[in-house]
């Protein structure tokens, strides 16, 4: 990050839970099982049939289902999250319409707090035609505890169009940094000529009830972009060495790049366009693609033809 002005406060500081607390064992361990969840996650769901174009649909209609597996998927793993079986009460919980998404919740009577940690989950369907993640996170910073994180997973068709559900590392920062940074960048760091208060939620609650206003608000926001996260431009470099991720042997960049330059009113000659033209794009990459890789996606060609065909 460039020096800031002198007028411009220091940005917030990464912090997670202090090392001495009790289950700070735990949220490493947890954390390291989010990144692992890549190479441990299964999906019985198999989707086929979508029109290419519409494929960036399956971002809202799977996000339940994403959040779902997620959390299965993580009570699956208990041994690496919880080795020695201290947190045997505890499971993975998911709850909707308040932050977090997933708590670790006790689930009978016991010793320990009720909840020890939350997730708040974000899926991303990385081959969309927006190369950075949508949503928006409102929650104000003093809703979140120092253990809650804030996870993003990306996550694509396993045969590009059709398939299982491919996840690709996540991004993994703490809920209570990124919401003051989002608030930051919102105040600070914006070139606008707008007002750019914020009006923080009065909530201070943590693992809030659904009724409660937990999220901030800014003074002025003609355009609907608070909370906007990737914007803040803090998953940049993270984004960066994502879209160099490799999906049935092609590059995501690639992906997203073909696939968006389909649209419902494409042509027969389009595809041939839409070819050359990543080819010459290629050609601008620092890591271009190889012979081979083109000739995957000119395999996938004949393939993503036929969905996106209409009569």
């Amino acid at each position: 990050m460039p020096p800031l002005p002198e007028s411009v406060p220091a940005a917030p500081v990464v912090e997670g839970p202090p090392e001495t607390w009790e289950h700070r064992v735990l949220h490493d361990a947890v954390t390291a099982a989010i990144h692992a969840l890549p190479s441990m996650f299964e999906s019985d769901l198999v989707i086929t049939g979508v029109l290419a174009p519409d494929l960036y649909t399956l971002n809202t209609s799977l996000g339940a289902t994403l959040e779902v597996q997620v959390v299965e998927a993580l009570n699956a793993v208990r041994r690496v999250w919880d080795t020695d079986q201290d947190y045997a009460l505890y499971r993975w919980v998911r709850q909707s319409q308040t932050f977090p998404d997933v708590l670790l919740r006790r689930t009978g009577p016991g010793a320990g707090p009720e909840v020890v940690m939350g997730i708040e989950l974000k899926g991303w369907y990385v081959l969309a035609k927006e190369k950075e993640p949508s949503f928006r996170y409102l929650v104000s910073p003093g809703v979140c505890q120092p253990q809650d994180l804030l996870v993003v997973v990306p996550w694509a068709l396993s045969n590009v169009v059709a398939g299982s559900l491919r996840l690709f590392d996540p991004y993994i920062v703490p809920a209570r940094y990124a919401a003051a940074y989002r608030n930051y960048h919102w105040e600070h760091l914006r070139k606008t000529s707008d007002p750019t208060g914020i009006t923080l939620s009065t909530v201070e609650t943590s693992y809030p009830i659904k009724s409660e206003q937990i999220g901030d608000r800014p003074e002025y926001d003609a355009g609907g972009n608070f909370g906007r996260f990737a914007r803040t431009n803090l998953m940049a470099g993270y984004i960066e060495t994502l879209r160099k991720e490799e999906l049935v042997g092609i590059p995501l960049w690639a992906w997203q790049r073909f696939l968006g330059m389909f649209s419902q009113d494409w042509r027969e000659d389009n595809v041939v366009s839409a070819l050359h033209t990543l080819e010459r794009s290629a050609e601008k990459q620092r890591e271009p693609l190889t012979a081979q890789q083109l000739a995957a996606v000119r395999e996938k060609l004949v393939e993503i033809a036929d969905l996106v065909r209409t009569d």
